[in-house]
């Protein structure tokens, strides 16, 4: 995940709730990819300070570093090697065709490279470890083949080594803003932190975009198409059960609860489901030198897996000249 600070309630919905659930599953690597944030500039003032709130979004969501490696992507300087490595054997053909080059090029009158080649970095921190299953949501299913793609080639070019991951997608699906039509973003304004406090989640959520059918209070209501039944789903569901859900519905197909009232109980149970995290992330923010420590010693784990695999592929590529003096 990007350090855009503070993680947000899409991206817990569409990531992170996931993310501790697989701790319980697999050996799980999480990576704050800072070097990704600088593909198109950035605020070099700013990125430390993201970077470091993001971290404190990871460990008061529950990612745990007893039972998964949590680090800072430039802590392991591999990732960028490994990505240059597979220049060699990544067409350009294939990464102009990426569907998120193509959006995000129009935003620059001469393209970064970065932005060209964020695909490869990409594979690189898939494969440097390794993994055999990447939690991605279906935006990044082309980017997951195009890394299977890189493994593919690379492996008939220098002797099978890398898995060909295959892609985890989650049942959550596409999580729409408050304002019911772009996906949530912080850029956007559409969406709420995970750490806000109780009153900050109502001023976000009051402002949610319900039926717009719906004009009158006495008008009959359709969850099936209302953005904020679509969250109730989520998290009224998590926070009060499948009946207060099905209860909401009701309520709403017969005007028997306003679009205010409904907003009231969805931003009720947002703070429900936040509070434990907002406890959390207190502890972490008075104690910065214990996220510094679970940072660096997530940095060292994730380096003893990376340096064999940078070793194994520089052989293999004829990069370890020692080998010619004996």
């Amino acid at each position: 995940m990007q350090p855009s600070g503070e993680a947000h309630l899409g991206n817990y919905l569409g990531a992170l709730k996931r993310w501790v659930e697989m701790q319980e599953t697999y050996e799980c690597i999480w990576c704050i990819v800072d070097d990704h944030a600088i593909t198109s500039g950035g605020d070099p003032g700013a990125l430390p300070k993201h970077t470091f709130d993001l971290a404190v979004s990871f460990l008061s969501v529950g990612l745990d570093p007893s039972r998964s490696i949590i680090f800072v992507q430039s802590d392991v300087p591999e990732h960028t090697e490994l990505a240059w490595l597979f220049n060699a054997v990544t067409p350009v053909g294939e990464l102009e065709r990426m569907t998120q080059y193509k959006d995000k090029s129009k935003q620059f009158e001469s393209v970064p490279a970065g932005i060209l080649n964020y695909p490869i970095l990409q594979a690189a921190d898939i494969l440097l470890y390794r993994a055999e299953v990447v939690p991605v949501g279906e935006d990044q299913r082309q980017h997951l083949e195009l890394t299977r793609e890189i493994a593919r080639k690379w492996n008939a070019a220098y002797g099978d080594f890398f898995p060909e991951p295959d892609a985890a997608i989650g049942s959550v699906g596409r999580i729409l803003g408050l304002d019911g039509e772009a996906k949530m973003s912080k850029s956007l304004g559409n969406t709420v932190g995970i750490l806000a406090e109780p009153d900050e989640i109502w001023a976000a959520v009051r402002t949610a975009v319900t039926d717009p059918q719906r004009v009158r209070r006495d008008d009959p209501g359709r969850p099936e198409v209302c953005n904020v039944f679509t969250l109730h789903t989520h998290l009224t569901r998590s926070t009060q059960g499948e009946e207060k859900v099905e209860e909401i519905a009701y309520e709403c197909r017969t005007a028997g609860i306003g679009c205010v009232d409904c907003k009231r109980i969805l931003a009720d149970s947002i703070a429900t489901e936040f509070a434990p995290m907002r406890e959390r992330a207190a502890h972490f923010r008075s104690r910065p030198g214990e996220v510094r420590e679970i940072l660096e010693d997530g940095a060292a784990r994730a380096r003893a897996i990376a340096g064999e695999t940078i070793r194994e592929v520089r052989t293999r590529m004829g990069l370890d000249w020692r080998n010619a003096v004996g």
